[in-house]
């Protein structure tokens, strides 16, 4: 759909080549101010830290540093204070700024771009932003992590039924199932960090895509805006989204973490399982059934990875063709990782909220643990002890199981004869083998759901996330 002005052309700070002004459709196109103004603050701190170099190097007068270090500052005002005017005839927030940062102070703002490229400047904008966005997501992981945490050393004892293909496994506690959930985002967190490690290089200098004649010093430029050193190659500086891909990957997989847990809390929530309660404000209610709980913070966040995925898969295709070095597709990089970000962010958010407010339902995961026939391995290890072969154990408790199923009965419901009428190596002690509680005390080694192991890992983990 067209506009009225789509027909107007109009003139560029970069148009001196052009012969004809940019066509306004054309313009409105190939702008990206209304996303990219999210890295003014980001852009703003690059331009003082080139300007700074520029002034050591003696590219920049005393008084032209001056100025632009003022009329920076006055800039990121306007732009706090919400009276910034964006203007799409200037294409993306670099040329915005520097166009302002000129009205303001006279030809010195026209020196600020001396040595410097949008290439590198872009880059180096991104890479400062998502720098930034890492330390904030991380923090809510920490945040999440430490109410799981809390969560397991309250219920080290709590037993419920552990699973595999959905069915009934062995008994674990819910303690030991929340220090799983602590696992995968632990990964997650070290993914991050790695992430943030690879991307705190400073393209800044690379120019274009072949560096600059001018006598910068780009360790001054990386050490002023916290990098740990420069980039190492000019083409690679400025057409490099690595960190924007690997960022979205690791989102990708902290988000199929959240699905995962958002899908057992969707299913320990249902009358089927009622293992817990999520509090009131964290759910919905049905617009005709008055009866209804619905889990929607759970069920959102589970939703949230499939977009992220897509981010992922968009940003790899937006690479998989490009030709060395910046091209303009690189333009749809920032709209897929600003959404990442937020979305990630969010996600984090609403489950450090709701995790540590989640209060299990005991009874009933005690009773679901007694289904299934949860204790039958514990059974199979008993007579292992007394002397049987795995195998023929396993034989003799699959049987066992067969008769109680025909029954209608559970392991623990049979008597010593019946079971001895199995195997004769079965004694009296059987039974302490069958409780729920002796089943998961059993299991006392590290990373086993034994509740004392189950406290010491809680505590190990508490920790570590003292530690960041």
């Amino acid at each position: 759909m067209s506009t009225p002005d789509d027909n107007q052309n109009t003139s560029s700070l970069w148009g001196g080549r052009f012969t004809e002004a940019t066509d306004l459709f054309v313009q409105r196109f190939t702008a990206s101010e209304s996303f990219d103004r999210q890295l003014a603050a980001q852009d703003i701190e690059g331009s003082l830290a080139h300007a700074a170099m520029l002034h050591a190097v003696g590219v920049l007068t005393d008084d032209e540093a001056v100025a632009i270090q003022e009329g920076l500052k006055n800039v990121r005002d306007e732009i706090a204070a919400g009276t910034f005017d964006w203007r799409t005839d200037r294409e993306d927030v670099h040329m915005n700024i520097e166009a302002r940062l000129t009205e303001l102070i006279g030809e010195a703002g026209k020196k600020l771009h001396t040595g410097r490229s949008r290439n590198d400047q872009v880059a180096t904008d991104i890479r400062l932003w998502l720098r930034n966005a890492i330390e904030a997501i991380s923090a809510e992981l920490t945040r999440l992590q430490q109410g799981i945490v809390a969560l397991a050393q309250t219920h080290a004892t709590t037993i419920m039924p552990g699973f595999t293909h959905l069915q009934v496994a062995q008994p674990i506690t819910f303690g030991h199932h929340m220090l799983a959930w602590n696992e995968m985002l632990e990964r997650d967190w070290s993914r991050l960090q790695d992430c943030r490690d690879r991307l705190n290089q400073c393209p800044l200098g690379a120019a274009a895509l072949a560096g600059t004649t001018f006598p910068i010093d780009r360790e001054m430029t990386a050490e002023m805006l916290g990098f740990v050193h420069p980039t190492r190659n000019s083409l690679d500086s400025v057409s490099d989204r690595d960190f924007a891909i690997e960022f979205c990957a690791v989102a990708a997989i902290v988000t199929t973490h959240l699905s995962r847990m958002s899908e057992e809390l969707v299913l320990w929530t249902s009358a089927q399982f009622n293992f817990i309660d999520i509090p009131d404000r964290f759910c919905t209610g049905s617009s005709i059934m008055p009866q209804k709980k619905n889990p929607d913070v759970p069920e959102l966040v589970r939703g949230k990875s499939g977009r992220m995925n897509g981010h992922l898969m968009a940003l790899l295709t937006l690479m998989k063709s490009q030709p060395l070095a910046y091209n303009k597709d690189n333009q749809e990089d920032k709209e897929p990782l600003f959404d990442a970000v937020k979305t990630l962010f969010d996600c984090l958010r609403a489950f450090a909220d709701m995790v540590p407010a989640l209060q299990p339902n005991t009874d009933n995961m005690r009773t679901a643990a007694l289904q299934g026939f949860s204790t039958a391995t514990d059974l199979a290890d008993y007579l292992v002890r007394k002397g049987l072969p795995f195998r023929d154990a396993h034989e003799v408790v699959g049987k066992t199981v067969a008769h109680c199923v025909n029954r209608g009965i559970h392991l623990e419901d049979m008597s010593l004869a019946d079971l001895q009428g199995f195997n004769q190596a079965i004694e009296e002690d059987v039974f302490s083998v069958l409780s729920l509680e002796g089943s998961v005390a059993a299991r006392d080694h590290v990373g086993g759901t034994a509740p004392n192991q189950v406290i010491a890992a809680a505590q190990s983990a508490l920790a570590l996330l003292d530690q960041r």
